[in-house]
């Protein structure tokens, strides 16, 4: 297996280098950014190259690439990014967490990385470039786009699909046997139940804070 670099240092970068160094065979050799973000030489204990140059230090046919960025503009930026380093001839490494509960015959896609205590039942198909933080049940016979973002505890029911570039907030819920078009925002506990087309965007569920202030509470 080839070393690796990982493109970003922000926090999802932070955690992609620590998941794939201590639960992955993969050893991390830098991290990557755009030559307008290089504000340090060093990471975390590791170099950090210019993407611009990235080439002559890292050539594709060494090492392996991992975008680790988040769903900005709906997943727009990390989609952009992984499409240009394909096209410059890297591969894109993806990652399973040992501790997810995955069915024997799943498959991880390039660029995609599943947490931690993620379950995916039989039959279910995730795209590439996808981000399943932890604590997800993905249900039986789901199908996942491309470049789709699930943050933690969101239950998406059997028979599910979910289009391209899709953001799945916090706690959400999706029942089964949903469609969900391209590029729609379900928010943080959100409860989806029915079809929606391309740009939806189901707010999530918010909680006004009490005028009482919590020491003068008489229980909880």
């Amino acid at each position: 297996m080839k070393p690796l670099v990982i493109f970003g240092v922000g926090q999802i970068a932070e955690v992609a280098n620590y998941l794939f160094s201590e639960d992955s065979d993969y050893d991390v050799s830098a991290f990557v950014v755009d030559e307008n973000y290089r504000d340090r030489e060093t990471h975390l204990g590791l170099p950090v190259v210019a993407f611009e140059q990235l080439e002559e230090s890292h050539p594709p046919d060494e090492y392996d690439l991992f975008v680790a960025m988040g769903y900005s503009k709906v997943n727009v930026i990390r989609c952009a990014k992984v499409t240009e380093a394909r096209a410059r001839g890297y591969n894109l490494a993806s990652y399973v967490s040992s501790r997810a509960w995955v069915w024997q015959g799943f498959e991880a896609r390039g660029n995609t990385m599943v947490m931690e205590h993620n379950t995916i039942q039989p039959y279910v198909t995730v795209g590439e470039n996808c981000i399943l933080w932890s604590g997800n049940h993905i249900g039986h016979h789901t199908q996942i786009g491309d470049n789709v973002f699930v943050a933690s505890h969101a239950v998406i029911s059997g028979s599910v699909s979910i289009g391209d570039g899709c953001f799945i907030g916090v706690n959400a819920t999706i029942i089964d046997n949903i469609t969900i078009g391209p590029h729609c925002v379900v928010g943080a506990g959100a409860m989806v139940l029915q079809d929606a087309p391309r740009n939806t965007v189901f707010p999530g569920t918010p909680t006004e804070p009490s005028r009482v202030p919590s020491d003068r509470l008489r229980s909880i």
